[in-house]
């Protein structure tokens, strides 16, 4: 009985830290790409002609910054199906 309910707190406490871990994890890139992409759309209308470098620019930025978040989903995931 009681390695049973020692399993299911381990579960318990796994599941609650990958849901932190989303929830923590996807905060930073959701800010970081909403501020970058408001800037982006600033210096398009500041400088149309400079419209396709600052897309360009703004979608590599945008992609390293989504790389966090998707560390946080594989350290999720790991919590979830390790325990």
């Amino acid at each position: 009985m009681e390695l049973t309910l020692a399993h299911g707190i381990v579960k318990a406490a796994a599941l609650l830290g990958a849901g932190l871990c989303m929830g923590m994890g996807a905060l930073g890139p959701g800010v970081g790409e909403g501020f970058v992409a408001g800037k982006a759309c600033e210096g398009i209308a500041r400088s149309p002609e400079n419209a396709s470098l600052i897309t360009r620019t703004m979608l590599v930025g945008q992609a390293v910054s989504e790389s966090t978040g998707i560390y946080s989903l594989v350290i999720a995931l790991l919590l979830i199906f390790s325990s």
